[in-house]
């Protein structure tokens, strides 16, 4: 009677585990994108599907599970058991870049209650159309609950850039935003949301053994102390590399500045000075035409404090030689001789002003501008008080 009993007992413990492996194994309705993890967007429009990268941003991904599944533990008292993102707007549609939504209040001020850390992954890329990304204020811990859709690559979102390096994600205007997804099926649907159109329904998806065991809450609290004391790490790592890197520009700037005085010296020394006060030295003759009142010409400058260290120029090869090269200037175009007016009203400081006046097409000139033709008492960025300058200016032309 025990042998049967037992025997029993075994065959009903095969049976259920029989039952649960079966269902496990039950075929999700999206297999022809494999096993994973997947969000269905129910939109007005259609459904959106996305495949989630749980495995490479576990804790945006655990975020954004929870919430759509009503089981997030740090939500507000009013969104406690409730489907998040059920019934929101896609609040913000900006054509040809992005779909915005996730926002209760439909402002882009919303949030559930919290926030959290950006994730950095730099395999992950907002390299095409379809990409699920987090929508935050900068910086590193401003990601709550909104996210956005591509509708194209926008490679500057990255948490990476170009070059592989991990991006200053807590300095102003540095974009850094956690890739968790791309659209494997409905990026027509994406595209043609217009700002206001509702998600019905958010559902989460799970595919395969390893996103079945996929538990929301659980790899958010074992996960999100781990990403806080990464971003800490990651902080101070970038810190002591880029007091490093600054170090080693100031020796640089301060070495090639004290090859190159001697050279402003000597110019100063056979210059002329104007009833101004500004000091003036043709270092080449040109001969073209002399610019009259009114017109506008293009001049290529650089700008030297009175050791020789360089502040400003717009010619690439002047700032790359001291280790100024700027990326922005690169990007906007800005190393190409500047066009200014040549007018007592144009909106450049006198002495400059005054030694284009002396000038002409061709000409390449030493101009020494005291302090009071330049920024004067009040200074202006790293040019502080009553500061001389020294300028080498040359006119290319006349527009």
């Amino acid at each position: 009677m025990k042998i049967i009993k037992k025997s029993f007992k075994f065959s009903l413990i095969v049976m259920l585990v029989l039952v649960n492996l079966a269902a496990s194994c039950k075929p999700g309705p999206y297999q022809e994108f494999g096993d994973g993890l997947f969000a269905e967007i129910v939109t007005e429009k259609d459904t959106i599907v996305v495949k989630l990268t749980p495995d490479k941003t576990p804790v945006t991904v655990a975020n954004f599970v929870a919430l759509a599944e009503g089981v997030h533990p740090m939500v507000k008292d009013e969104y406690k058991g409730k489907r998040y993102y059920d019934g929101l707007t896609f609040h913000r549609v900006l054509n040809d870049f992005m779909i915005q939504g996730g926002d209760p209040t439909a402002t882009g001020s919303g949030d559930p209650g919290y926030k959290f850390e950006t994730e950095a992954d730099s395999t992950l890329k907002h390299n095409k159309a379809g990409i699920l990304s987090m929508a935050n204020s900068g910086g590193w811990g401003t990601n709550g609950s909104q996210f956005f859709i591509t509708h194209k690559e926008t490679p500057w979102l990255d948490t990476y850039d170009e070059n592989g390096n991990l991006k200053r994600c807590s300095q102003p205007r540095v974009y850094c935003h956690t890739v968790f997804g791309e659209v494997v099926k409905g990026q027509e649907v994406v595209d043609a949301i217009v700002q206001g159109d509702t998600m019905l329904e958010v559902n989460i998806i799970r595919q395969g053994m390893s996103a079945k065991n996929f538990d929301a809450v659980s790899v958010w609290e074992s996960e999100l102390p781990q990403l806080e004391e990464r971003i800490k790490n990651t902080e101070k790592e970038a810190r002591r590399k880029a007091e490093e890197e600054k170090a080693q520009r100031e020796a640089k700037i301060a070495a090639v500045a004290a090859e190159f005085k001697p050279v402003l010296d000597g110019y100063n020394q056979q210059a002329n000075t104007l009833a101004s006060g500004l000091k003036l030295h043709y270092i080449k003759k040109g001969t073209g035409t002399k610019p009259k009142t009114g017109q506008t010409v293009t001049i290529n400058y650089q700008g030297y404090f009175t050791d020789g260290k360089l502040f400003d120029s717009n010619l690439r090869d002047v700032e790359e030689k001291y280790g100024m090269l700027n990326p922005t200037k690169v990007q906007r175009q800005m190393y190409q001789p500047m066009p200014m007016q040549i007018s007592p009203d144009a909106q450049m400081i006198a002495g400059f002003k005054e030694a284009a006046k002396n000038m002409r097409v061709g000409d390449q000139v030493f101009v020494y501008i005291p302090s009071h033709l330049a920024y004067g008492e009040a200074g202006r960025g790293m040019i502080k008080p009553n500061t001389d300058l020294q300028f080498i200016m040359e006119m290319v032309g006349i527009q």
